[in-house]
This record gives C-alpha cells, sequence and structure tokens, in this order.
C-alpha cells in the first residue's frame, strides 16, 4: 500500500472553490488512510491566464485547511521540455501530426457540419499533409499545433471506482490539440506525462472531467504505456433544487468561509460528507476519524447538494467540541479586528465562553460580544430587533419591572428577572427578546442573565431605561 500515489492537481487560475477542495481532500484522505504519498501538482500550462497570486494561494488554502503534501509543488510550467519531447515522440510513431488550422477556420467548418447535419469538432484536414505541404504551410507564416490523432473505429473503455465501466465510440472523438500553435502543451498532454513520470496510482477528480481520460489513456499508449491508473470521478455539487452550484448557494472561495469564521476541521468534515458517509452514519468526525474512516468504495456517483445551513450547524458542533482556550485564541483576531483599544481581554474571554453554547462560526461570537465594548450611549439597536419589541402589547411593563429587578437585586454571575416579570401575568418566554433588544441591541445574542451581570449594574441600567424611555 505504501506505493499508492495520488496528487492534487488545480490549475492556478483563480481562487481555489468548494469542488476543487473537496477533491484535494478526497485524495488526502485516501492517501493518509493506506499510508500512501499525496503530491501536489499545479497545472499551470494556461499560461496567460496562471498567475503566482493563485500558485501561492492554493498552497495557503491548503496548509490552512492541513491537507499537506508529501511532494510538490511541482509546476508544470518548469516542464515544459518533458511534454514537448513526449509530444515529438509520438509524431515520429505516426501518432500525430502538425496541423496549420487556425481556431476560425475549425470553428466555421465545424458550425458548417452541424448545419449539414454532420457531426461537429475537427476534420482531419491535415491528417495526410505531405512533408512538402508541411513545408509549404510553413513559408506561408502559418504556426502549427500539433493533434493526436484518434481512432476511426472501435470504443475507448476503462473502469472507474465510482461509475463502473465507461465506454465511448472513437467516432464521436475527433482528432484533439495536445501542443498549441504557440508551442505551450495542453492539459491532456502534460497530465498523461506527469502521471507516468510521477508514478500516479490513483486519480480523483470530479465527473466534468470524465470525457478528457479517454484522451489522456490514448496518450499513455502512445507513449508506451498500458497500464492504467485507478480511476475514480466523484460526483458534482450542486446547490438546493438541483440546480448549478453559485455564489448565493456557497460556490465562493475558501477564504471566505474563513473569514465568516469557519474551522478548517469542520469544512472538511463537511467536504467529505459531500458524496461520502461513514458506515455508521456518524456526521460530526475529526480529520483524524475521516483518515480512520475513508474508504473509496463508498463514495457514490449521485450529485450532493451544498446545504448552507448544514455546514453552519457542523461548524457549531466544531465549535463546541473545542478546548476553550483553543476558541479563545481562534476567535480573538476577529475581535480585534472588530473592537481593537476597547476590547476586555477578561470580559472577552467570559464572552466566548458564553457563546460556545450556541454560536456557528467564530465571526457570530466576535458579533455578539460587540454590546460589551460599546458606549452605553453609542448602543445602536437594530432596527428589525426594535419592531418586534414594539409589537409586544405589554413590554413597556416588561422593561419597568425588569428596571426594578435590577436596580434591587444582589449582584450574581446571572441576574435572572423571570419571576417578575411572571407577576405580571407574562410568559417570560415570550417576552425575553425584549431584554436582550434593550440591553445587547438585538433580540437575541449572548445568553442574557449573564450578559447583564458581565454588563453591570449601572451600564444595564442604563440601557433598559432608554429603551423604556424611547418605547
Amino acid at each position: 500500500m505504501s506505493q499508492v500515489r495520488l496528487r492534487f492537481s488545480p490549475a492556478p487560475t483563480g481562487f481555489l472553490h468548494i469542488g476543487s477542495v473537496r477533491t484535494a481532500l478526497y485524495n488526502w484522505l485516501h492517501a493518509r488512510h493506506v499510508g500512501g504519498t499525496f503530491v501536489l501538482r499545479i497545472e499551470d500550462t494556461d499560461v496567460a491566464r496562471s498567475t503566482q497570486e493563485s500558485v501561492d494561494q492554493i498552497q495557503s488554502v491548503m496548509h490552512w485547511l492541513g491537507l499537506e503534501w508529501d511532494e510538490g509543488p511541482y509546476l508544470q510550467s518548469a516542464r515544459f521540455d518533458a511534454y514537448l519531447g513526449a509530444a515529438r515522440r509520438i509524431v515520429d510513431a505516426g501518432g500525430a501530426y502538425e496541423c496549420f488550422c487556425t481556431e476560425t477556420e475549425v470553428r466555421e467548418r465545424s458550425e458548417a457540419a452541424m448545419r449539414e447535419g454532420r457531426a461537429p469538432g475537427y476534420d482531419g484536414r491535415c491528417r495526410e499533409l505531405t512533408a512538402a505541404e508541411r513545408a509549404e504551410r510553413t513559408a506561408e507564416g502559418r504556426a502549427a499545433s500539433i493533434r493526436f490523432r484518434t481512432p476511426d473505429e472501435g470504443r475507448s473503455t476503462f473502469t472507474d471506482l465510482i461509475r463502473g465501466e465507461v465506454s465511448v465510440e472513437w467516432s464521436t472523438i475527433s482528432d484533439f490539440v495536445i501542443v498549441r500553435s504557440n508551442g505551450t502543451p495542453v492539459f491532456f498532454l502534460a497530465n498523461a506525462v506527469d502521471d507516468l513520470e510521477m508514478g500516479i496510482t490513483h486519480v480523483l477528480r470530479g465527473e466534468d472531467l470524465i470525457d478528457s481520460t479517454h484522451r489522456v489513456l490514448a496518450l499513455r499508449r502512445a507513449l508506451g504505456r498500458d497500464d492504467t491508473p485507478v480511476y475514480a470521478h466523484m460526483p458534482l455539487i450542486l446547490g438546493p433544487g438541483g440546480a448549478k452550484l453559485s455564489k448565493r448557494h456557497g460556490a465562493v472561495s475558501v477564504e471566505e468561509y474563513r473569514e465568516a469564521g469557519f474551522l478548517p476541521s469542520a469544512l472538511l468534515n463537511y467536504l467529505a460528507l459531500l458524496g461520502w458517509g461513514p458506515e455508521d452514519g456518524r456526521e460530526v468526525l475529526t480529520p483524524a476519524e475521516l483518515i480512520a474512516e475513508f474508504e473509496l468504495e463508498r463514495v457514490n456517483s449521485s450529485p450532493a447538494t451544498f446545504d448552507a445551513r448544514k455546514l453552519e450547524w457542523l461548524n457549531g458542533e466544531h465549535i463546541r467540541a473545542m478546548p476553550l482556550a483553543e476558541l479563545v485564541s481562534a476567535v480573538l483576531p476577529f475581535a480585534r479586528a472588530r473592537y481593537a483599544t476597547r476590547l476586555d481581554i477578561p470580559r472577552f474571554e467570559k464572552a466566548v465562553s458564553l457563546a460556545q453554547l450556541r454560536a456557528t462560526t467564530l465571526a457570530q461570537i466576535a458579533d455578539q460580544m460587540a454590546f460589551l465594548f460599546t458606549a452605553d450611549h453609542d448602543l445602536e439597536i437594530d432596527a428589525s430587533s426594535w419592531e418586534k419589541l414594539e409589537s409586544v402589547e405589554r413590554a413597556a411593563d416588561v422593561l419597568d419591572a425588569v428596571i426594578g429587578f435590577v436596580e434591587e437585586c444582589p449582584w450574581t454571575d446571572e441576574i435572572d428577572p423571570r419571576a417578575v416579570i411572571e407577576m405580571l401575568g407574562v410568559k417570560p418566554g415570550k417576552v425575553m427578546h425584549v431584554i436582550y433588544t434593550a440591553v445587547e441591541g438585538r433580540s437575541q445574542g449572548l445568553p442574557i442573565f449573564a450578559a447583564i451581570s458581565m454588563l453591570g449594574r449601572e451600564s444595564s441600567l442604563y440601557r433598559l431605561r432608554a429603551a423604556r424611555a424611547r418605547l
């Protein structure tokens, strides 16, 4: 099992999104589960669109998530000689040829074929050019790409661990470019060469790449290798209702989840469940438990639906499982960014311990304690919370009763005014949001009895009276 080698090979043309991270995670989990090797390979053959910023971002995100790699990162842009040499060997063996057609010419002929009821795709125009004809086109100043010559008949077939046998007629795959006219290699070629030279034994990736597998396997055979890696093409991640995953539903960069206060362990936990699950049905798992439980055979072929609420719930479960000291350290950067010099550390630590019981993100924890670091006269009351307070028929009576209680009660860790509210003939649970709104500025937040205690008698009374006067 130590010979198992997997790779995560993103293109550095933008930010890492949820689908890409799940691909990285499944490769990493399988490598760790079987004691194999996890390779990071940056597929930057598209030089025009690749950026160093994206290369750095990929590594930063993977470090934050804890998806450490054993080898790499290998940059394909540094291996062009290997790819071009492989292409030349295929040409010399008759498996590929120079093509002088421009993209415009190919597109126009393909569109004409469709109008006439014929199959679209490259029509093999340059397949049988003689040496003299190639020299003539070169003399005309035409740049040449290199196209792989696909079989005219037969089928391409491979076995996928998730989808079973995958087969396609070669007649449906036209000759494809493996080296662009500007001299840069295409994904198919670089992929085949690297997987061979790096000894990749398992390829786990999204099902949107399944068609490219036929091309890559053909190139491997053209380079003299008939063996096939274990392929597993994972289900797509969809938005609610089966729609394409959009930014509104969660197709955002991983940095945005980090900035929103999601824990890397929770994000990994959730992404692992998008297409896989442990045999016992558990949902809350640590990275170590994911490694121990992960089996490729349990990955299913059905599309997975991204559920933002489920992710928040899982994040909350991971927050509650954290030792308090670790949670305090995790929330501190969020609190410092919001409150700067107003931040009081002992009060902050107490607020974190209270919020841990029901918060779902680190940012939410930092936000909930805003009332503690705001001057009494500067407290802003959320508009919708105030509207809800005004709708309570006996809100004024409730505030008067709580003010009287806070004026006289002994000061303990929890200031609980429910008894005086009940004396009004009002159910405390129905009006607790009135007190929340007056003291914290919103209808829910840190546990209110402890919040009043932390705020102190003087500040609590100021806020309760201000709300009563406004009412």
